[in-house]
């Protein structure tokens, strides 16, 4: 008898914790901030595979293209509707002088990648096929220029080449070259991690030549340009301060100098020396991953409000051009070309990325993930004519109805995801809603073994029409391959219902979701 007694104590005991739900609770009449469409910018380096066997194979390749651009990679951004694309680098800008890569292809000459596995680089992609790449992707270009080798007037010429409609040389060279209207380029960035492989600067000293190169990238007709200062390291706050001090003190908000600000930040499961394997790895590294990348909010953080100090206007954006997971690369790959692969963790570091820039919306104008095709945490992998997309590209596929939606404000009840004395929140979210009027929410559950229950409540909406998409796999190793592209995609959603106008939502364990609602 106790012993039932017992038992009955204990069902009801073990009841009421596993069925605890977590209360995220969302304000639509406060949203007022604009999540910018450029958060889910991407990155392409000359390094590895990305350039050359990635996006560009040539007119004459078997591999179906338009003007050498694999066509397949094109139709796959354009259906996550890619908003910007960064070039050339990375540390490669700072080595990059762009009229070796302009006029016929067999007269380019040949330099070498001393940054990324000293290979040659033979120039035949740069900035016509680039910004042809752009075209057929609609998504708008950003520009690296070379503070670090190059100088002012070779940045002030490549603007003029891009975007002059006069009689000047530039203007003159790129008619000769094949393009007779100018194109426009609005995103510059001036010089890349100018305090190390950008050209070992200290904050004064760069934000002075920043400032004077700045002074001479001119606006072309209406070209206006949105300059972009290269930050220090990730948490190097003097150089955010110096910056932004010269800026406020010298009026650059009046004379244009200055736009956006960048921050790098990766997240490395282990440290430089050892990275750790992208795809055996246990649930200790799975932890550490995510605790590491929910420092991307601490950064965003303490930036913003030293930006705040100078800028309460918030008119200089907060550009977070680099970020994502770095992995060591796969085994017997060239350790120079960074490939890697992407898993389910790489999926979760993706989406809490982009929920901490929503948040942060106010400040934060650009991001771009590193690196889109064959390198870093990539979101398209290739192997000759085979393609596959990782799971990072379904988040963004899964997060593309945030673009230019306003962000809506709410409050979030978790339970702690523990492990080896360490907490993080078990739950992520953000939440946005677009021109429509459709509310959007995103809910992650970083809980390797654990479902939670969610008890979504929308003030003033009573919701009449959901419906939902998943993200997640039966292990968190879990990856897409060549010979199995499909381990890792998006499905829909049906575990939810509506109960006394609220969702009630049964999150599976390391998943994540985006519901759609109609009022």
């Amino acid at each position: 008898m106790l012993n039932k007694i017992f038992f009955l104590v204990f069902l009801s005991f073990s009841t009421i914790i596993f069925s605890q739900e977590y209360k995220l609770t969302i304000y639509p009449d406060s949203g007022k901030y604009q999540i910018s469409k450029h958060i889910y910018g991407h990155f392409s380096e000359h390094l590895g595979r990305l350039i050359y066997g990635g996006i560009w194979v040539g007119e004459n390749n078997s591999i179906p293209n338009k003007n050498g651009i694999r066509t397949d990679i094109v139709e796959a951004l354009k259906k996550i509707k890619i908003p910007n694309l960064r070039w050339p680098g990375g540390c490669f800008a700072d080595e990059y002088h762009w009229k070796d890569g302009i006029g016929p292809r067999n007269e380019r000459p040949k330099t070498i990648n001393t940054n990324w596995g000293g290979v040659i680089e033979d120039n035949s992609f740069g900035t016509h096929e680039f910004m042809d790449l752009c075209d057929q992707l609609g998504c708008e270009p950003v520009i690296c220029g070379n503070i670090g080798s190059g100088t002012v007037e070779e940045m002030s010429d490549w603007v003029d080449y891009l975007t002059a409609d006069n009689e000047g040389p530039m203007s003159k060279l790129r008619k000769k070259n094949g393009r007779e209207k100018p194109w426009k380029v609005k995103f510059w960035g001036m010089g890349n991690e100018t305090w190390g492989c950008g050209g070992i600067m200290t904050s004064d000293f760069y934000a002075d030549e920043m400032a004077r190169y700045s002074r001479f990238l001119r606006n072309n007709n209406d070209n206006v340009l949105y300059k972009i200062a290269s930050g220090g390291l990730e948490a190097d706050y003097n150089w955010t301060e110096t910056i932004m001090k010269k800026w406020s003190s010298t009026g650059g908000w009046l004379q244009g100098y200055l736009s956006g600000y960048s921050l790098h930040y990766y997240t490395v499961p282990h440290d430089w020396t050892n990275k750790g394997s992208a795809t055996d790895f246990n649930e200790q590294d799975w932890f550490t991953t995510i605790f590491k990348t929910l420092r991307m909010d601490t950064l965003v953080t303490n930036h913003s409000a030293i930006m705040d100090k100078y800028d309460p206007q918030k008119r200089i954006g907060l550009i977070v051009d680099e970020w994502g997971d770095w992995h060591e690369v796969e085994p017997g790959t060239n350790p120079g070309f960074l490939y890697q692969q992407n898993t389910l963790r790489d999926a979760m570091v993706a989406a809490i990325n982009l929920n901490i820039f929503n948040k942060h919306c106010s400040r934060v104008k650009m991001a771009n993930i590193a690196q889109i095709v064959n390198v870093l945490q990539a979101l398209i992998l290739t192997d000759k004519e085979k393609m596959i997309l990782t799971p990072t590209y379904h988040v963004f596929d899964l997060y593309k109805v945030h673009q230019d939606a306003i962000f809506l404000p709410f409050k979030l009840e978790s339970e702690d995801y523990e492990l080896d004395g360490k907490k993080i929140p078990s739950l992520h979210a953000t939440a946005s809603k677009d021109s429509t009027g459709l509310i959007h929410i995103s809910i992650v559950n970083v809980n390797p073994e654990k479902s939670l229950k969610v008890s979504c409540g929308i003030e003033g909406v009573t919701s009449k029409q959901i419906s939902g998409k998943i993200l997640t796999s039966e292990n968190m190793q879990d990856h897409n391959t060549f010979e199995q592209p499909d381990n890792v995609k998006i499905k829909e959603f049906k575990q939810f219902k509506i109960e006394d106008d609220k969702i009630l939502i049964d999150m599976p364990s390391k998943s994540i979701i985006t519901l759609e609602i109609k009022d």
